[in-house]
């Protein structure tokens, strides 16, 4: 894979040397997210708008309704800004200028396109599917002609990128490093709960494996391995 060449929008000056240029640090974040925050400007003002998104090879994917006003909006070329970001703990300092945060971060540029061949479309949001829950596809009822027209999904290249890491503890002033306060770091993590049944459930049908110990994220680090 090749990587990505700095651009003026995508070259990270601050803290340089958290920055990462290259595709397998992008996808491995990417791969480990679930929701992306897409910018764009609509009628003269600045909007951005949450949505859940998917990767397929070198290719961003995101969905919603085809009535949505960011995706008919986006789907025209108008360049958009797309950020994925993963808080992985919070670092305390000795002094509050160097509390920080250990996260994960991805912003992309490009522009956007319509999937509008109903195969490919379906093909795509059956990798979407796959993605959260290996082997539902096969599962669920089949999507019917209405919902995959009330449904649009974009596409858009991953070619303008950047990435930008923070790991491990707090770095103090030398002198601070005396003093007698606690620092370290405190650990996130998105964790899953216990599935929690549809009280309408029919009698007899069992947990699916799949949600048996969830972890999205690990998800991303086996697809990793794959490729």
């Amino acid at each position: 894979m090749s990587d990505f060449k700095p651009t003026a929008k995508t070259k990270i000056k601050r803290l340089n040397k958290r920055a990462h240029y290259d595709r397998q640090s992008t996808y491995a974040v990417l791969d480990a997210g679930l929701v992306a925050h897409v910018g764009y400007v609509f009628d003269g003002h600045p909007y951005v708008t949450s949505t859940s998104y998917w990767r397929e090879g070198d290719r961003l994917f995101w969905h919603g309704s085809s009535a949505s006003r960011m995706l008919k909006t986006v789907r025209g070329g108008v360049p958009v800004c797309v950020n994925v970001s993963l808080i992985d703990g919070l670092v305390l300092a000795r002094s509050g200028f160097h509390h920080s945060v250990n996260y994960r971060a991805v912003m992309m540029f490009g522009q956007a396109e319509a999937v509008t061949d109903e195969a490919e479309k379906l093909k795509t949001l059956e990798a979407f599917t796959e993605r959260l829950f290996p082997g539902r596809w096969a599962e669920i009822r089949p999507v019917t002609k209405q919902e995959l027209k009330a449904t649009m999904v974009l596409s858009m290249p991953i070619e303008e990128a950047a990435t930008k890491i923070r790991t491990g503890p707090p770095v103090d002033d030398e002198p601070d490093y005396e003093l007698d306060v606690w620092a370290g770091v405190l650990p996130l993590k998105v964790v899953a709960g216990e599935p929690v049944a549809d009280p309408r459930l029919k009698a007899g049908v069992p947990l699916p494996d799949y949600l048996r110990g969830y972890d999205l994220e690990a998800y991303g680090e086996r697809r990793e391995a794959a490729e």
